[in-house]
């Protein structure tokens, strides 16, 4: 166990060493967008980059670790809709729930957090999952909450960076009973925007180089490898202060949009500036917190223990089918289902005009219980870190 806390101390630190930069005023607000896109678009794509170049193609797209984890993941969404969906969550609300308990950071966290516990071996799996997400467990997510409009009047915040590369253009609500050729054309938005997330064709691109045989010059090599280098501690830095931002725009936006419920606001606090939200939601008493996460803490509790265990079950059970999956690969599947929500689904939630507030709550709480939960669990299967 100590072996695995002196992995998992040092990210889990890094996390809560940028929401609190961005909490104290350190990491300017609008700076987080800037170092998020850095992270997106330069230094992870990088480290993936070499992780495709270096990986067998047959890892990176292994059709049992595939379908196993993708499985559990569409199991996650449906049952997870299933059991928020109400009025007070509305459809568009519960699918971006659903997207938090099934979409684990394997991105941001994932492969580095992955790889320093169980070497580099496990970036073939984590790799694998984070395909599944990007191309389909997002999309039915979206798909989902498009599904049903609300007519909600909150507007989207801001120009912040979307989440895995959705465009920031969000579509107009579609009406009931709008022509098929303007759902088609919500869904090409969707496509496209999924499309141009560099992630997955940074590891196409290591991998179609590795085939090819291309051996980049010394330069660019260099180039390469410093950005990817970057990535984790930069990244790590990154989830912290996109969670911290969120919630401030969440609670700016509860303040100047007050819901039908909330007691009447008094002029002055709908003047209120974006550091002085801050600085109410830093002073916020506990219990007051404790009251707003209460009814979505569960949503928290599937994505770190039902996900994780189910993914252990079918795997399993694949296993008993006479399915070519290791003990390896089923232990890193389980360990990626156990890591916390995608800490940027926040930032997507607020495109589509969702209940931003309640999806930040959701993954800073799955963020703070998971130290204790995926260290455990990492233990629990024997995990030895060099």
């Amino acid at each position: 166990m100590q072996a695995i806390l002196y992995v998992t101390i040092p990210f889990f630190a890094l996390v809560w060493l940028g929401l609190l930069a961005a909490r104290s005023g350190a990491l300017p607000l609008d700076a987080v967008p800037g170092l998020n896109s850095f992270v997106l678009f330069f230094a992870l794509p990088c480290m993936l980059f070499r992780f495709g170049y270096t990986l067998p193609l047959a890892e990176l797209l292994d059709p049992v670790v595939i379908t196993v984890y993708l499985l559990c993941a569409l199991v996650i969404v449906v049952f997870t809709v299933a059991v928020t969906v109400s009025p007070r969550v509305p459809m568009k609300d519960a699918a971006f729930g659903a997207l938090v308990a099934a979409f684990p950071n394997s991105g941001f966290m994932g492969v580095p957090l992955l790889t320093a516990i169980a070497g580099t071996q496990a970036a073939g799996p984590v790799l694998s999952s984070l395909l599944c997400d990007i191309f389909i467990t997002s999309s039915l997510c979206i798909a989902l909450a498009q599904s049903r409009e609300d007519r909600d009047t909150r507007p989207a915040i801001g120009p912040g960076p979307g989440y895995a590369g959705v465009d920031s253009q969000v579509p107009d609500e579609i009406e009931e009973g709008a022509p098929m050729a303007a759902r088609a054309a919500v869904m090409w938005r969707l496509i496209r925007a999924t499309m141009g997330n560099p992630l997955p064709w940074s590891i196409a691109l290591g991998a179609g180089f590795s085939a090819l045989g291309v051996v980049l010059p010394v330069p660019i090599d260099r180039i390469v490898a410093m950005l990817g280098d970057a990535a984790t501690p930069v990244a790590l830095f990154t989830i912290g202060a996109v969670l911290w931002r969120s919630k401030v725009h969440a609670e700016e936006l509860q303040d100047v949009h007050p819901s039908p419920d909330d007691e009447p606001t008094d002029p002055a606090r709908l003047a209120t500036s974006r550091f002085a939200v801050a600085r109410h939601a830093a002073t916020r008493g506990v219990r007051s917190q404790w009251q707003l996460l209460r009814p979505d803490l569960p949503v928290a509790l599937i994505k770190l223990f039902l996900h994780p265990l189910l993914v252990l079950v079918v795997g399993l059970g694949a296993r008993g089918m006479g399915a070519p999956l290791s003990s390896f690969q089923l232990a890193v599947l389980v360990l990626v289902a156990a890591l916390p929500s995608a800490s940027n689904v926040s930032v997507l939630a607020e495109r589509y005009r969702a209940d931003s507030g309640r999806i930040a709550r959701i993954i800073m709480a799955s963020t703070a219980l998971s130290f204790i939960s995926f260290s455990l669990i990492a233990w629990s299967f024997g995990m030895q870190p060099n």
